[in-house]
């Protein structure tokens, strides 16, 4: 009964939310104003079959990621996401355990920075939600890929070029993140289990965090190195959302610049493969 009363919430919710307002582009004959089932899989990070199976009430029990997923798909305010937990029979993650919830006016800011990639992620560095353009400038992540710490030390890489210097930097940033989330969110089980899994398999990892190593997000200039257009030399700013522990990565390039030109093409040729 739940995981069809869940289906049914999720496709009616779906039904409402315009690929417009969800920030994705429009294009080709529509049957409906809301988002298809290819567009509310692309901006959950799940697959379409999955979103299928639950909206028809053939996948059963969905995890709090997944319920979590949606409802930042869907735009939903905070108390229908409860009402998407209580119909997929799960209790909304409560105290001690990461926020993820991504507040109207954050959804509404990522809407008017079209031009600029903009990617939000929790304070795991779990990727929650990015723009097409950050999407289009850094490629698609699905699963682990989409925890930027275990990216940076289990991964296999990605388009940012580095230094030996900015490498440490990073490293020592993310370390001392997730130290710091530990302590505030000393419940949260997936956290945990990502600190585990870092110590026991990356000895780089390990070696700082047994050290007590600190560091922090500092404004910088990154070089992208971008299978289509070139590299690209753009300034990245992590801001951090007052009361939500989101935060958010921003990068922008100098005006008039061949960087910026680059990245105006990106929005060109980069999102061409989400419009029908």
């Amino acid at each position: 009964m739940a995981s069809t009363e869940f289906g049914r919430t999720v496709r009616r919710w779906r039904d409402r939310v315009s690929p417009a307002a969800a920030g994705l582009p429009v294009g080709g004959h529509r049957r409906a104003a809301g988002l298809r089932r290819e567009e509310l899989a692309l901006l959950a990070g799940i697959s379409v079959d999955y979103v299928t199976r639950l909206e028809q009430g053939r996948a059963n029990n969905p995890s709090e990621q997944v319920v979590e997923a949606l409802g930042r798909a869907l735009r939903l305010s905070a108390a229908e996401r409860e009402h998407l937990f209580h119909v997929a029979g799960l209790v909304p993650p409560g105290q001690g355990t990461v926020p993820a919830y991504i507040t109207p006016s954050v959804h509404r800011m990522l809407d008017r920075l079209t031009g600029t990639p903009v990617a939000v992620s929790d304070a795991s560095w779990t990727l929650l939600l990015a723009n097409p353009l950050y999407t289009a400038l850094m490629g698609e992540r699905h699963g682990r890929e989409r925890n930027g710490a275990w990216r940076a030390f289990l991964g296999s890489g990605d388009r940012i070029r580095h230094t030996p210097r900015s490498r440490l930097a990073l490293e020592s940033a993310v370390v001392a993140d997730l130290r710091a989330a530990a302590r505030r969110y000393p419940a949260d089980q997936p956290l945990r289990h990502l600190i585990a899994e870092l110590r026991a398999n990356s000895d780089r990892f390990a070696e700082l965090w047994n050290s007590g190593a600190v560091g922090r997000h500092e404004v910088s200039r990154k070089i992208i190195d971008h299978p289509q257009v070139g590299a690209v030399m753009l300034d990245c700013d992590v801001l951090s959302v007052a009361g939500s522990d989101l935060r958010i990565m921003i990068y922008t390039a100098e005006p008039g610049s061949q960087d910026a030109e680059r990245l105006e093409l990106l929005t060109v040729i980069g999102t061409q493969t989400l419009v029908e």
